[in-house]
């Protein structure tokens, strides 16, 4: 055994350097043949925010120069050139609109993202296609078109309506973040102080709803207190469109180890985005030192802004931003990898909601230099064919599953509020 061991070594040590794949080439091969189903992209809400959704003026085909964003000055992330370089075959678009507004003002403005995605669509009937089926994102993909579907990002879209929540489905939202920044009447984010400490007893029937109707259950921007609430309700594979690993970068809109290893049971994925401060913890690190600093500042020197803004610019020379990598976003992969396995990862970059994209990844042209580096980590060609949209494809299919199981069980019906 040993002896045929040592031959089977040699015959390896005997192959030409050039015939082995370099990460570089295996990458390549596991784009071509699953390219990547991004799980989150705010395109739609810059569009609200540069253009006031008239596309008269859009050329979606190169975005370097279009007209500033209210929150950045800079050109958008994302184009039509770009997501061709990015190896992008699938892209939930996010219709997300700001919190803080009245719920029935939510509601019409979300509706208005959905039109405006659609007629971008539409626009670019070469390159894109709607999507509101798995077998349609296969069938956009080999057309040759990039698989447009619609998540809603916030449970403010719904104006706490299970009627809205169905109807928005029947629009093609195929997902709902459950909140986004701020808590809603029955869920309560992770950035927001909790007011229900979970989900509802409503908050749970919208889970159970969601998945009677076939839409995704989106964890990302939760509590952790709604995360394992809504893991309780869930009978369909839940997703995390756009978080990391809590225990690389500890900030809040990551997820936790706890929620990981739950997340395996459940079946569902978690989409890592490249968002920098909830990718480098190092970077993390800083900005709460930076705003530390600025209070210290303001307080020594009260009614002097100019001294104290220099004494603000002379620490930052001393502490230098840190720069968040592929690395970085690379280590929440193998992190997840190693709590819940690599069936339940995928990419959600959250590009043109974030000021820019980690070092080598500034916008959705990166994605092959995130898989190279994953592929020089000792990921398999089916290991990265999986992360970049195998993974995804099996959890819509079996929210259609299930939905379709159910499909005769009746609405979940509440009483209208204020009747």
């Amino acid at each position: 055994m040993k002896f045929i061991g040592l031959l089977g070594a040699a015959a390896l040590l005997a192959v030409p350097v050039h015939a082995q794949e370099t990460p570089e080439q295996i990458a390549a091969a596991a784009l071509d043949a699953a390219p990547v189903w991004d799980g989150h992209n705010d395109v739609p809400g810059a569009l609200r925010d540069r253009y006031k959704n008239v596309l008269t003026d859009l050329d979606f085909h190169d975005t370097h120069e279009v007209p500033p964003a209210s929150w950045m000055a800079g050109g958008m992330q994302t184009d039509l050139s770009r997501l061709k370089q990015g190896k992008v075959g699938a892209q939930f678009w996010s219709v997300f609109v700001v919190t803080g507004k009245p719920e029935a003002q939510s509601v019409q403005e979300v509706i208005e993202q959905i039109d405006v995605t659609k007629r971008l669509v539409e626009k670019y009937p070469q390159e894109l296609q709607l999507a509101l089926t798995a077998d349609d994102v296969e069938s956009a993909i080999a057309s040759g078109r990039i698989a447009s579907l619609m998540g809603m990002e916030g449970g403010h879209s719904i104006g706490s309506s299970l009627a809205v929540l169905r109807q928005m489905y029947a629009l093609g939202a195929r997902y709902m973040t459950l909140t986004h920044s701020k808590n809603t009447p029955w869920a309560d984010s992770a950035t927001d102080t909790p007011q229900h400490f979970g989900l509802t007893d409503f908050g749970k029937d919208v889970v159970r709803e969601m998945n009677r109707i076939g839409m995704l259950v989106d964890l990302s921007h939760v509590s952790e207190e709604v995360m394992h609430d809504a893991l309780d309700v869930a009978q369909a594979p839940v997703i995390f469109s756009h978080s990391s690993a809590r225990a690389v970068n500890g900030h809040a809109r990551n997820v936790s180890d706890s929620v990981l290893m739950r997340l395996k049971e459940n079946g569902g994925i978690i989409m890592v985005m490249a968002y920098p401060g909830y990718v480098s913890e190092d970077l993390r690190q800083w900005v709460a030192n930076q705003k530390a600093e600025n209070a210290r500042q303001e307080a020594l020197w009260p009614g002097e802004p100019t001294r104290s803004a220099a004494a603000l610019a002379a620490w930052e020379e001393k502490h230098p931003m840190p720069v968040a990598t592929i690395s970085d976003m690379a280590d929440h992969i193998d992190h997840i990898r190693k709590i819940a396995g690599v069936e339940h990862i995928g990419i959600g970059g959250d590009y043109d909601g974030m000021p820019n994209g980690p070092q080598g990844m500034e916008d959705v042209s990166g994605y092959p230099a995130l898989f190279t580096e994953l592929a020089r980590r000792g990921y398999s060609k089916a290991e990265l064919e999986m992360i970049s949209m195998r993974n995804m494809l099996r959890v819509l299919r079996a929210a259609e599953r299930y939905a379709a199981a159910h499909a005769g069980d009746p609405p979940i019906e509440t009483l209208i509020q204020g009747q």
